[in-house]
């Protein structure tokens, strides 16, 4: 599914047409009609856009996929169209400014009458071409735009859709249940957190309001196993020296009345009928006198200063909690780990929890891929396509546990197995709906400048300044009064490596720190934004396959690839990686583009591959 910027397009269009209409005299009939319906139909565009870019309904329903892209066309469409007005204004003011001068004032002013007079004539008869142009490009627009009320109905369909997705993804984090099978490839993390909960809490200062509690944060991409963990930490026999025990699952959807209400429902085993913050605050505070454990899971983070105002009112009844009270958290970013720590004033500690190694991966995926089955040894061949499938995986054991489970449906058929280990195996929803979740969260502004990273090569190195000049060029970057552009740029990657998208992992004598996208996240967003962003690599039959929506792409510097380009109509920008020895092939590649009519609104940048 493609997501854009579809409101701020939208209104752009609308309003630099309006303004046109004012100043056109051939613009005072039939176009103004199509205005005004795409005025009406643009809050339903914006409602249904929405609604897909949150489920995932446009992958399930082909019609409705097609007009999405029909639509986004028409939209791209106008929108180069207008690109080119506002330069051929810039480049008319400069020629103008040019030719003024005090003392040919008089005579430009002449000169220049006529010339207006016959440009408006030209508009009254549409023979200007570039009128002409946007006026189809409009026109374009609001027949694809008319064909929104018959998706309108899918709206309800999303909603439930989604509900349904979170239901399932979180069905098995509400409690702190002790999962089915054992827990695999995670001794070491399991016996440092059980080595905390064992440890005696430090002497509690008298002027700390959080003095007899102790915070251990679990950080990891989704994925990763933090839930599990703790769920069989939870259920240790160790935890039983807490007098009070609670799980509670956040998610993203953090509202503190609820999370105050969950915790009441574990202790009490009953819902509280309370409907305001200090009534519910009031009543946690009254049973909150002993020693407890309190796991928080799946903590996410929206506004830093408004999410610790938010916990300071759910941790506030605990502070009265008894002598050696242990709060874990899990999250994906550590700066909800640090966030925390700066509420209850706390020393930051954190657990990380990365892939799981090769040998752990196959042994999690059998587990679950040979459920049932009294002898896996029996069926050898399956377990050496099983190994193959492991090494696809990119270490992720929540891939491993939904592979296998596939795997586990298909009556332990050889070449139906041989049918996974060549299919798209990251693409899976249960898979996938973990970055959508990552991604959703994201503001609009940030989304295509994170869609944008997935066309470049798996381990790439990126400088935030590079980065940065790129979304710039691309127009990702929207301006606000009283800033730089490239400070405002710069704030946009500060938040998609603090939302643990972009990992630093170095640092360079000229250009500071570089800064690196993890390997699953870099595959799962891969496959999620193919149709936006793709990569062309000379050696692998499976990139030939380009989407023909494509909007960015990234190309090595070969003479064939020129052939596979050119059918791209809806290309936006090209992005080189050169050596040094083949910077030439830019030549060529420039020369050729000019006899091609698909070529004409390309952004080209060239990139060293090194």
């Amino acid at each position: 599914m493609a997501e854009w910027f579809v409101g701020p397009i939208m209104d752009k269009i609308i309003n630099t047409c309006s303004n046109y209409l004012e100043e056109q005299v051939g613009w005072q009939t039939g176009i103004k009609k199509e205005l005004e319906r795409l005025q009406e139909n643009h809050p339903k565009i914006q409602a249904v856009v929405f609604a897909a870019n949150q489920t995932l309904i446009s992958d399930q329903n082909p019609a409705f996929n097609k007009w999405i892209w029909q639509l986004r066309d028409a939209i791209d469409e106008a929108d180069d169209v207008l690109d080119e007005f506002e330069y051929m204004k810039h480049k008319e003011q400069l020629t103008k400014n040019m030719e003024e001068t005090e003392k040919r004032k008089f005579m430009s002013f002449l000169f220049e009458s006529p010339r207006k007079i016959l440009k408006i004539g030209e508009r009254v008869l549409k023979r200007d071409p570039n009128l002409k142009r946007l006026e189809e490009a409009v026109q374009k627009l609001d027949k694809v735009s008319a064909d929104v009320t018959n998706f309108l109905y899918l709206l309800d369909i999303a909603k439930q859709e989604q509900k349904e997705l979170e239901i399932d993804l979180y069905k098995t984090r509400e409690t702190g249940y002790l999962p089915k099978n054992d827990l695999i490839g995670r001794r070491k993390e399991k016996e440092l957190v059980m080595e905390w909960l064992r440890s005696p809490s430090n002497k509690p200062r008298e002027t700390d309001l959080y003095r007899n509690i102790s915070l251990l944060s679990i950080v990891g991409y989704g994925g990763m196993g933090k839930t599990t963990l703790l769920q069989h930490v939870y259920n240790d026999e160790i935890t039983q020296e807490f007098d009070l025990k609670m799980w509670v699952c956040v998610s993203n959807d953090f509202n503190v009345k609820k999370v105050i209400a969950d915790m009441l429902e574990c202790l009490k085993k009953k819902r509280p009928r309370l409907e305001t913050l200090v009534a519910l605050q009031g009543k946690l505070k009254e049973v909150m006198s002993k020693k407890f454990l309190l796991v928080l899971d799946d903590i996410w983070e929206e506004d830093e200063e408004k999410d610790k105002s938010k916990w300071e009112d759910v941790l506030a009844p605990l502070a009265s909690g008894g002598f050696g009270s242990k709060i874990l958290v899990t999250t994906r970013t550590d700066s909800v780990a640090l966030m925390f720590a700066r509420v209850i004033t706390k020393k930051v500690e954190i657990v990380k929890l990365e892939g799981l190694d090769e040998v752990e991966c196959l042994q999690l995926l059998n587990s679950h891929a040979f459920a049932g089955v009294e002898n896996p040894n029996n069926h050898e061949s399956l377990r050496i396509i099983a190994r193959d499938i492991v090494k696809k995986l990119l270490r992720s054991p929540l891939a491993a546990k939904v592979i296998g489970g596939v795997l586990n449906s298909l009556d332990f058929d050889e070449m139906r197995w041989r049918e996974v280990l060549e299919s798209n195996l990251l693409g899976q929803n249960s898979i996938n709906s973990i970055l959508r979740l990552s991604y959703i969260v994201l503001p609009n502004h940030l989304q295509n400048c994170f869609a944008f990273c997935c066309m470049f090569r798996q381990n790439r190195k990126f400088d935030k300044d590079d980065l940065v000049r790129m979304w710039i060029a691309l127009g990702f970057i929207q301006s606000s009064q009283g800033m730089i552009i490239e400070d405002i740029g710069g704030s946009y990657f500060d938040v998609l490596v603090k939302k643990a998208l972009f990992n630093k992992v170095g640092y360079g004598y000229k250009v500071g720190y570089y800064y690196k996208m993890h390997d699953l996240i870099h595959e799962l967003a891969s496959n999620f934004f193919a149709q936006v962003c793709g990569k062309l690599v000379v050696d692998e039959e499976s990139s030939l396959k380009i989407s023909e929506t494509i909007r960015h792409l990234s190309i090595p510097t070969c003479p064939d690839i020129l052939k596979k380009i050119e059918k791209l109509k809806h290309l936006h920008s090209l992005f080189l990686f050169y050596e040094e020895s083949n910077q030439i092939f830019a030549v060529h590649l420039f020369k050729y583009s000019k006899h091609q009519d698909a070529c004409a609104y390309y952004t080209y940048i060239l990139v060293n591959w090194k």
